[in-house]
């Protein structure tokens, strides 16, 4: 397999969460990378979306790029059957490696390790530790508490608006498929 020219880090949870929505998004995600020939750049778990996404992208013939801790390895289910399998020492040496390798970052619902993903992604990019766009999938509304929440965070003065900059929300894989087609040709002009 040739290198691919554009990797995308997906955050997302290691359950499937109560919507079948969810999985169905994990899914066409996956197949949705593979499809365009971009690579998956994700926690390295066989578990919940992560594994949804990782299986998808495998059966699309994608090229998959998994980084997981030592200590999550039985818990996530490490899959190493991945084109790249890299186990890290520390959750925060895990984040590092995945958006390092990245050109995009896509988060799918999930729990408090996609948060804590996302907000890093988040906050390194206000710190200007990255310029990389950042994409929030919104399979029915999932999304709108936390939405909702960094609009009360900007209008109490604990961030700028400028906050709202740092991501773009989509509310489905074609919708992301449009975002990442854009991200991808502009990183290639």
């Amino acid at each position: 397999m040739t290198s691919p020219t554009f990797s995308v880090c997906v955050y997302c949870g290691s359950r499937d969460g109560a919507d079948p929505a969810y999985a169905q998004a994990a899914k066409d995600c996956g197949a949705m990378l593979a499809a365009n020939g971009w690579r998956l750049v994700y926690g390295a778990g066989d578990v919940g979306l992560m594994g949804r996404v990782a299986r998808a992208a495998q059966s699309g013939g994608g090229d998959t790029f998994g980084v997981i801790p030592q200590h999550l390895i039985d818990w996530e289910v490490g899959k190493t059957d991945l084109t790249t399998f890299i186990v890290t020492e520390t959750m925060h040496e895990r984040k590092k490696v995945m958006l390092m390798n990245a050109q995009a970052v896509v988060v799918l619902p999930g729990g408090a390790g996609s948060l804590d993903e996302l907000f890093e992604a988040l906050t390194w990019r206000q710190l200007g530790l990255h310029d990389k766009p950042v994409f929030v999938l919104n399979t029915n509304g999932y999304w709108d508490p936390l939405l909702d929440m960094i609009d009360h965070i900007i209008t109490q003065d604990f961030a700028d608006p400028s906050l709202r900059d740092y991501f773009e929300v989509v509310s489905d894989v074609t919708a992301l498929k449009t975002a990442l087609t854009r991200q991808a040709r502009a990183q290639s002009s």
